[in-house]
């Protein structure tokens, strides 16, 4: 599970609510409509490579872990383990056989003036320790035994709108769980110890950004860690907060330039640094992960091995795991800050995160390392965003 594109530091999407007209299944009419089109309007869809985009979604349909958010395609899964395609022209016939592309119109938008909001992310690949070190001072810490997690979109009257986990306090009662600031603090005692130590704090939190992370060990060795739960507290972009406090121009905000502005102005209790790291709540925890499923890909939410350009993150309110998605658009998805070629790929609902909100929004997951991190941190673009949902004859399944 990832929690917001690099981009989301910087921008927010708005969703205006009056209807346009009455929507088609599943979103209700407030948020979007959704407007059949034919194949041959998606912009480069002949020209993908299916068999990719295939692997991606069979994953899907075999994890027991996405279940319930498959019934509504179980029988194109079902069509899926009868006759696995054996080339890419065969996977575009399985999709353009059990799938109807529909275009996500957000209420109050115009089609075909590019509603959908993109971002990117990755999976860092940082160095890492052990044990705590001078080299080596910021713990990511394994999920505590006291969390009581709610689930993303889920909340109790006790707790404060938007907190979505808590902790059973000495009367019993459900109470706010700490947050970022508390468990810097010492809020955890001995309920949470590290899994490894990283760096510095921004590396820590750019960790918990991305929601994974593949940490390299003095021996070489990788420790791949994998998400495992979060404090509750709402997400808060940090470089939002920088932009509109005019510490960095708007032109300028990139990822170095955030990391940068946080080390220049100290990690240490009361350093300003450390401060506009506070002002994001969220506070991620993670557990190591030595499956061989997890050293295919970081796993996404919908409990499988996420794949570059392939998987997207998506409201898991608003869409079932594993729903093909044709993504459209003019990002510099090649090279960092070339220009924006077009992109059009068909790509698999596989995860989610706290900042992908309403039914035109996706995060691309770009992979690991740094290069993927350059060209995941340059996304933050309007494109077109297309559902691919069960066909007529494959309909028969849904909820």
């Amino acid at each position: 599970m990832r929690i917001a594109g690099f981009a989301a530091f910087c921008s927010i999407l708005t969703l205006a609510t009056p209807a346009r007209a009455q929507t088609q299944w599943p979103l209700p009419a407030s948020l979007a409509t959704l407007e059949a089109r034919a194949f041959s309007d998606l912009q480069g869809f002949k020209d993908d490579n299916f068999l990719e985009a295939w692997n991606s979604f069979e994953r899907t349909c075999k994890s027991a872990g996405s279940n319930r958010g498959l019934l509504s395609i179980r029988a194109v899964c079902a069509e899926a383990r009868k006759k696995p395609p054996g080339s890419a022209d065969e996977a575009q016939t399985f999709f353009k056989t059990h799938f109807q592309p529909f275009e996500i119109i957000p209420a109050g938008a115009a089609p075909k003036l590019n509603p959908a909001f993109l971002t990117g992310y990755y999976e860092p690949i940082l160095p890492g320790s052990l044990t705590q070190s001078p080299d080596f001072r910021e713990p990511l810490l394994a999920r505590p035994g006291d969390l009581v997690d709610l689930g993303q979109g889920h909340s109790h009257p006790v707790l404060p709108t938007g907190e979505t986990a808590g902790r059973f306090g000495k009367d019993g009662g459900l109470e706010s769980y700490p947050d970022r600031n508390a468990i810097d603090a010492g809020g955890l005692s001995d309920h949470a110890r590290p899994v490894v130590w990283v760096r510095d704090a921004i590396e820590a939190f750019m960790v918990h950004v991305q929601g994974s992370a593949a940490v390299r060990l003095s021996s070489g060795s990788l420790l791949r860690l994998s998400y495992a739960g979060r404090n509750g507290h709402p997400y808060s972009s940090i470089g939002k907060i920088l932009v509109d406090s005019g510490e960095v121009p708007l032109e300028q905000m990139s990822l170095a330039r955030l990391k940068q502005w946080v080390r220049d102005n100290g990690q240490g209790p009361g350093d300003k640094g450390r401060s506009l790291l506070h002002q994001n709540r969220s506070f991620i925890f993670f557990n190591a992960d030595s499956s061989d499923e997890r050293a295919t890909g970081p796993i996404g939410a919908a409990g499988v091995p996420l794949s570059p350009l392939r998987s997207i993150a998506i409201d898991k309110n608003l869409w079932p795991w594993g729903l093909p998605f044709w993504i459209e658009a003019r990002i510099p998805w090649r090279e960092p800050g070339a220009e924006a070629p077009a992109f059009g790929k068909l790509m698999i609902g596989q995860d989610t995160g706290s900042a992908i909100l309403g039914p035109a929004r996706a995060d691309l997951y770009f992979g690991s390392g740094d290069d993927a991190g350059a060209l995941a941190g340059g996304i933050k673009h309007y494109g077109r965003m297309f559902v691919l949902l069960p066909a007529p004859s494959d309909a028969g399944a849904a909820p």
